[in-house]
């Protein structure tokens, strides 16, 4: 028996990939963070299935629960919002399912920050411009970022740049990321993204965090920062560009 780890997307029951869903659908046993996830990912588990929500879970109650699963003969669904491999705890989990001897597997999801960009409707690499994405998150009451991840080393780049799990530090955010991009460097925050309550909010690193504690967000939202968000005058990409013919 296996347990499948899924990328749920961002929470928009039609973002789920078509194995995503068959993996669901054909597991009795479904856990899923409930910070993120809803009604609508979860109509597509099989009728009777065991579902468990691992928001208030330790690493130690989820592992025993895909390992109990295992043990019985079932396949297990363990839902991760947006895509498993940043930010959801595979490399933990995996490792102790490899130490009791239980079979895994990934299938991959749309990335918050991809789902974010689309709502936007911005490219977030843009010729000669910003040809660079960086993913990072601060350091607040949670892991520790290693000491060459800062936020002002990061920052030196300049490249496009998208902050998870830190909204309640968008303020600290601006002011670290500032002497680098400059006070007019556009921002867009993305809250919930493809879900009913979505919050769109578009601004500069001087002006973001006022409209941030306005609208009061506090988790699920991405941050990104940087010149592409709002590039207008730039040279088209080489790929797509006019060639001449030889005569």
């Amino acid at each position: 028996m296996t347990v499948h780890f899924i990328g749920a997307g961002p929470g928009a029951a039609d973002l789920l990939t078509v194995r995503a869903a068959r993996l669901i659908e054909t597991s009795p046993v479904c856990i899923y963070a409930g910070t993120y996830l809803g009604d609508q990912i979860l109509a597509y588990c099989p009728p009777g299935a065991t579902l468990i929500d691992s928001q208030h879970l330790d690493l130690d109650q989820i592992t025993d629960h895909l390992v109990a699963a295992s043990r019985r003969g079932a396949d297990a669904a363990r839902l991760c919002s947006g895509d498993p491999s940043i930010y959801s705890a595979l490399a933990e989990q995996t490792r102790r399912l490899d130490e009791a001897g239980v079979d895994w597997d990934v299938t991959p999801g749309v990335p918050a920050y991809a789902a974010a960009a689309a709502i936007i409707g911005r490219e977030l690499t843009v010729p000669e411009l910003a040809q660079t994405v960086i993913l990072t998150r601060t350091q607040a009451a949670s892991t520790a970022m290693p000491e060459t991840e800062s936020m002002a080393y990061l920052a030196a780049a300049r490249a496009t740049m998208i902050i998870h799990l830190a909204i309640r530090r968008i303020r600290a955010i601006c002011a670290e990321l500032t002497p680098a991009y400059g006070p007019d460097c556009p921002v867009a925050v993305v809250g919930n993204a493809t879900q009913p309550n979505e919050t769109v909010l578009r601004g500069t690193l001087a002006t973001i965090a006022d409209q941030v504690e306005r609208a009061g967000l506090r988790q699920a939202a991405v941050i990104m920062v940087g010149e592409a968000l709002h590039a207008e005058d730039f040279v088209e990409s080489h790929l797509y560009g006019k060639r001449r013919t030889r005569p």
